[in-house]
């Protein structure tokens, strides 16, 4: 399995069957859409999930019903190529198994109403990779690579790493990186190093660079 990070929360998963692009939203180059062969997409945020790059493809997307609406609205020709998937679905994308877990983004205030959200683990050639969107919903089984959101406005330092020891992947790529400067990102990383227990290792890519 080959993953690359790609702008924010976008990430390239090459498995034997296929590349699966996940969240290409408007921070991401549209390049990461070039030779995939399916798109995930968490929820509808729009640093997630950027019509106008799907407009360029014509590659077939999952994902929850909220972006599949969304996507009618302001997209239609996109919409057709959608397959709405649902919390527990298990399913077969680019010859890469496919498990959605968890329901609802992560609290940004009480005062707002919770968005859908569903994150995805992909397994392919004994190895899996976990990608929750914008949540920090466990994915209940082991993963050998956690895609880990680092900055956000509804996420803390703490939360972040107390994540990462949860799921408990040995290897967390830091997403959801477009917040913070590089100086924040830096501080992430030393404080990643050392609060995560032996044998959970953090690391951070460039656009364009594999893990």
């Amino acid at each position: 399995m080959r993953i690359t990070k790609f702008g924010h929360a976008c990430v390239r998963v090459q498995g034997d069957g296929g590349v699966v692009v996940i969240d290409p939203g408007v921070f991401t180059d549209p390049a990461a859409l070039e030779g995939a062969d399916a798109v995930l997409i968490t929820h509808e945020h729009a640093d997630h999930v950027h019509p106008d790059h799907l407009l360029g493809s014509d590659v077939p997307i999952w994902t929850i019903a909220a972006v599949e609406r969304l996507l009618r609205e302001q997209a239609p020709e996109v919409a057709a190529r959608v397959t709405v998937v649902r919390p527990g679905d298990r399913l077969e994308v680019a010859g890469t198994a496919v498990e959605v877990v968890g329901e609802k983004h992560a609290v940004i205030h009480p005062d707002y109403d919770r968005f859908d959200n569903s994150g995805y683990v992909l397994e392919s050639a004994g190895a899996s990779v976990y990608h929750p969107g914008d949540a920090l919903t466990a994915p209940g089984r082991a993963v050998d690579v956690l895609l880990a959101p680092v900055s956000a406005p509804w996420l803390k330092v703490s939360e972040a790493i107390d994540f990462v020891r949860e799921v408990a992947a040995p290897r967390s790529l830091a997403i959801h990186d477009r917040v913070y400067s590089d100086i924040g990102l830096d501080m992430v990383a030393t404080h990643m190093a050392n609060l995560l227990p032996e044998g959970q290792a953090f690391e951070r890519r460039e656009p364009g660079q594999d893990l």
